[in-house]
């Protein structure tokens, strides 16, 4: 049976280290047993809100990671800088991608990278607007798999994680239909099994604007192990509620 799954990915947010240690705290406070749940603070944060729950049941995870170990590469962040602070790591996230240029070449070795550190890995695939009008998802989503998984080590992908984000739902408050999910997280099951994985045992989450008003419909859904939250993971009561539906 695969694991079930919400982390909250609080992207630039909330805007102070004690903010984020506060609403750490907060979530902790809410979170019921038998789903596995994590946080994904800025990286000013991380020390402080792993400190803050060290002692409870709630993963921290890095927004992103770098595939160097170290060197000149100004404002990054290498995975043996992770360790101790971090469960794993989000990569391929679509604003990541939008704002620092990350192709699938450079998703693929940040991917590698955090597994090869021992670092749980969350993927993130998606397609954008006009990809998803013109009937593509499915080829986008394939061929980002087929490209990001291209240098991780087999072995090492028995903690692998996939998010399922259409970009045209992220932030827009217009989530996809448990239905659409479902297609989509059949064709990644598809690649994943192609890569050569155990994608039956593959937890696969849905992304995109995900609410406690709209999560019912993710949590129903077929093939659909968690969430990747935003917005609402800001909400200490909203995020439970969705982390409750997965129970």
């Amino acid at each position: 049976m695969r694991e079930r799954m919400v982390i909250g990915n609080w992207k630039m947010n909330p805007p102070t280290i004690a903010d984020a240690v506060e609403l750490a705290r907060s979530v902790a406070d809410r979170i019921p047993a038998g789903v596995l749940v994590g946080v994904a603070p800025a990286a000013v944060a991380l020390p402080a809100v792993s400190d803050a729950l060290r002692d409870t049941n709630l993963d921290v995870y890095a927004q992103d990671v770098h595939w160097e170990e170290r060197g000149a590469f100004t404002g990054q962040i290498a995975a043996s800088m992770l360790r101790g602070l971090a469960t794993g790591a989000i990569v391929g996230h679509s604003e990541v991608r939008r704002d620092q240029c990350d192709d699938d070449a450079r998703v693929a070795k940040k991917l590698a990278r955090t597994v090869t550190a021992g670092l749980r890995p969350i993927l993130c695939v998606g397609e954008s607007a006009a990809e998803h009008e013109a009937g593509n998802a499915s080829v986008v989503i394939v061929r980002q798999i087929a490209a990001d998984l291209a240098e991780a080590p087999r072995r090492g992908l028995q903690r692998l994680v996939v998010a399922y984000e259409p970009i045209w739902a992220i932030g827009t408050g217009n989530p996809a239909t448990g239905e659409w999910a479902t297609l989509e997280v059949r064709a990644i099951r598809a690649a994943l099994k192609h890569a050569g994985l155990d994608a039956e045992a593959i937890p696969i989450l849905y992304g995109g604007s995900v609410s406690a008003r709209s999560v019912a419909e993710f949590a129903a859904a077929d093939g659909i192990d968690g969430a990747l939250v935003g917005g609402a993971s800001l909400d200490p009561d909203e995020f439970a509620a969705i982390v409750r539906a997965f129970g």
